[in-house]
């Protein structure tokens, strides 16, 4: 592992913050109050499924109807204002009414809690080994607020696909969009994340498992599971905390970006010659 280690924590030091251009966590970096990094971190992390050019575009839009303080903008929400303003919007298959409670959401959260990141805590054990049990709590908290004034009704409507935006590990789910947002909010700031939510140990964290993380980490002998799900994500993530117990998920955001931004897909190899993980990664071809 020694090797690996060399290999990724050089990888590690070499990210480009020009990444961040092409992923979602910059809208978060537009705010400079980490009240609006939150509420923005939350929307942002939402939406990061698809293309990363359609998520791009569809966070666009959101930022451009939340305005210039997401925080500000949930304080206040108005679920019949925030239908208008979001009536056609479409994300794959979340429409505005799931958008529309995803904000009622964050404003009961912190209606409750002050902020979201109370609201999170409130399920947290500092003496967990991992956020499994967080974000079972999590998800189930959210899922159980008022939603009535968005639906009209006391459950989610079948053609509603909000429930989506809240995975949980004991369903299975890799609940890559909810390990995301939490490495943006809980590791150290470092130029790419942010480390403003400072309750929770960054040597909890999960690694949020993406077809890159997923197909890069067999590449890399840091899982033999084919399916990307909960047990794939703490199996790269216990590989990872034998390289780095006190921030095991620190090389996700360059490891991901092999796939987003340098076109590491698998398939074509004619740029393996050039990539920081030559001599480590199966996938490269031999001479």
């Amino acid at each position: 592992m020694s090797d690996i280690k060399t290999v990724l924590d050089a990888l590690y030091e070499s990210r480009s913050t020009q990444h961040l251009d092409n992923d979602p966590l910059q809208f978060c970096h537009r705010y400079r109050d980490p009240a609006d990094q939150e509420i923005a971190a939350v929307v942002a992390s939402s939406f990061a499924y698809g293309s990363i050019g359609i998520i791009l575009r569809t966070l666009e839009t959101v930022f451009a109807g939340i305005g210039s303080s997401p925080r500000r903008y949930i304080e206040h929400f108005d679920p019949r204002s925030g239908a208008r303003t979001f009536s056609k919007f479409k994300h794959r298959f979340n429409d505005g009414r799931d958008l529309c409670a995803l904000l009622w959401g964050m404003r009961q959260m912190i209606e409750q809690a002050g902020s979201i990141q109370s609201f999170f805590f409130r399920g947290y054990t500092p003496e967990d080994y991992d956020v499994s049990s967080s974000l079972n709590s999590y998800s189930t908290a959210v899922l159980a607020l008022d939603y009535s004034e968005i639906f009209g009704t006391g459950s989610f409507p079948d053609d509603s696909y909000f429930r989506f935006f809240f995975p949980a590990p004991a369903s299975g789910s890799a609940c890559k969009r909810l390990c995301m947002m939490l490495r943006w909010m809980v590791r150290p700031a470092d130029g790419i994340d942010l480390g403003i939510w400072n309750r929770i140990s960054p040597a909890q964290l999960i690694i949020p498992v993406d077809t890159h993380i997923s197909r890069i980490s067999r590449y890399l002998g840091l899982t033999s599971r084919k399916a990307a799900d909960w047990r794939m994500a703490q199996e790269i993530t216990a590989a990872l905390r034998g390289l780095c117990p006190t921030d095991p998920v620190k090389y996700d955001f360059p490891l991901a970006h092999l796939g987003i931004s340098d076109g590491c897909d698998g398939k074509d190899l004619s740029r393996c010659s050039i990539c920081k993980l030559i001599g480590i990664c199966t996938k490269m071809p031999t001479k």
